[in-house]
């Protein structure tokens, strides 16, 4: 986040005017409807080790330069698998016969050099569709071992899922929409929406060679097409923008919940108003600030205009190492029921919320945190169960989480129309930090008050993006 006013700080803090937590008046103070894991876009949550089956066939395929090591293995299976998966998918949604690609290689970007239609891919760490000779080419020596190596084989499957993504747009043509004037960020949301209809498949137990959970698995595939986001600061209008981790999961998400029908109705029209990637605003730099009293003290002036509305006492922001007196402890943040208090361990929020080391992160080197809006978020969402205890609403279980979560959506939006003052604004690359802490097995964004997570990534992530783009009712109406 930014701040506006003050010397030497870059600030952006200001007057919400109550617009979150209206539709918390109807909350019930009995169970919610839904108890428990509930579902994923209708599926049920299910918890087993994803990945390639230990039955998978043998993929008949012609790979130029195969290799014979697990990041090849899973690669070619993949592009088997969504051939498999296109080849339906393709004349019982479009009415068209689907057709492979022409071609498939695989390289070492750091060993001898390969050429496709696309070029050269000496040091080319990479996973690419190339539209000039049809084909497909991934980086077993470099891309694919190191994302295996942050989120596990399924990280392989989404990236290359992504990849023939593009070879479906060039065969729908007219029918997605596509021609040479495309935008790029239009072409990666339906290629990243079109691997989300993939998942959905697998998830649906109808793949050869993959088993996904739709907890652990589906949060796999997520962070790894979180992980290759763009820059902070980087405009959707940009020539070779892919999208923000939170434009990129939402799309993804699309895909999975309506499929690829949904997918080739994409246009810059329909996902302008939704799109989150944009340049830093003026004197942002980075966006980012330290997490300190200062920074705690706008964070609760931020929270209390937001929730005003709700009519229920605001909690108090303490710092008091994320502990209480009575009840559970979640730190670094804590909602002390017995005083009304957020307790907070600043010097852990101060850790978490370092900026981003994004270069790091994707060496597996990473040095930097989550971002401060990531630490702003953890203490947000203890605040939220505050204000929801206040109203009477339910506060153990997996709707009081996503609630919890759709409610600190709802006041990150709300900070990014505030103009002038000493208060808190949303800059560019805050959404993203806020999900990278969701992604998270012990965020908090996403828990209840005794700091248990909802199991799925995607669910948790959902109830965000529905409060950030819909507004705080729909966190009453859709999550008890």
């Amino acid at each position: 986040m930014t701040n506006i006013e003050g010397a030497g700080v870059r600030r952006s803090l200001v007057a919400l005017t109550g617009v979150v937590a209206l539709g918390l008046a109807g909350c019930s103070s009995g169970k919610p409807a839904s108890f428990g894991e509930g579902d994923v876009a209708g599926l049920p949550v299910t918890h087993f080790e994803s990945g390639l089956k230990p039955n998978a066939p043998e993929p008949d395929l012609d790979v130029t330069n195969a290799g014979d090591d697990e990041a090849d293995r899973i690669a070619i299976a993949t592009i088997a698998d969504v051939e498999d998966y296109w080849s339906d998918a393709l004349p019982s949604g479009f009415d068209m016969p689907f057709e492979p690609v022409k071609s498939l290689l695989s390289y070492d970007s750091e060993g001898p050099n390969q050429e496709n239609g696309c070029g050269d891919t000496e040091k080319n760490a990479n996973a690419f569709y190339c539209s000039v000779d049809d084909s497909v080419a991934w980086d077993r020596g470099v891309l694919l071992p190191t994302m295996m190596d942050k989120f596990g084989p399924l990280s392989v499957v989404t990236v290359l899922a992504h990849e023939f993504g593009h070879a479906v747009q060039y065969r729908l043509g007219d029918k997605a929409g596509i021609t040479r004037n495309t935008p790029t960020i239009v072409k990666e949301q339906q290629a990243d929406c079109f691997a989300g209809g993939y998942y959905r498949w697998v998830a649906e137990g109808k793949s050869k060679y993959f088993a996904v959970s739709t907890s652990d698995g589906l949060n796999s595939a997520l962070s790894s097409l979180f992980l290759v986001r763009d820059s902070a600061g980087t405009s959707a209008t940009d020539r070779s923008a892919h999208g923000t981790g939170f434009d990129r999961i939402y799309a993804f998400q699309i895909g999975f919940e309506r499929g690829p029908k949904e997918c080739a109705g994409m246009t810059m029209d329909n996902i302008q108003p939704r799109l989150t990637e944009r340049p830093f605003d003026a004197g942002d730099r980075d966006g980012d600030i330290t997490i300190d009293r200062e920074a705690i003290t706008a964070l609760q002036a931020s929270l209390d205009q937001a929730f005003q509305r709700a009519g229920v006492k605001a909690p108090e922001i303490v710092d008091n190492g994320g502990s209480c007196a009575s009840g559970p402890a979640t730190p670094p943040a804590t909602y002390c029921a017995s005083d009304n208090t957020v307790s907070i361990d600043l010097a852990a929020l101060s850790e978490l919320g370092q900026p981003v080391d994004q270069e790091g992160e994707f060496s597996g080197s990473s040095r930097g945190g989550h971002g401060d809006f990531a630490a702003f978020s953890e203490v947000a969402s203890r605040y939220a169960i505050g204000i929801q205890k206040g109203v009477g609403a339910s506060l153990d279980n997996a709707n009081a989480g996503l609630r919890t979560a759709c409610l600190v959506g709802a006041w990150a939006a709300a900070t990014t129309h505030l103009q002038g003052g000493d208060q808190l604004r949303i800059s560019a690359g805050d959404l993203d930090e806020a999900i990278s802490d969701l992604l998270r097995p012990d965020s908090l964004v996403a828990a209840d008050v005794n700091g248990t997570s909802a199991a799925s990534g995607f669910n948790r992530v959902e109830a965000m993006r529905t409060g950030y783009l819909e507004g705080s009712q729909p966190c009453s109406t859709q999550y008890g």
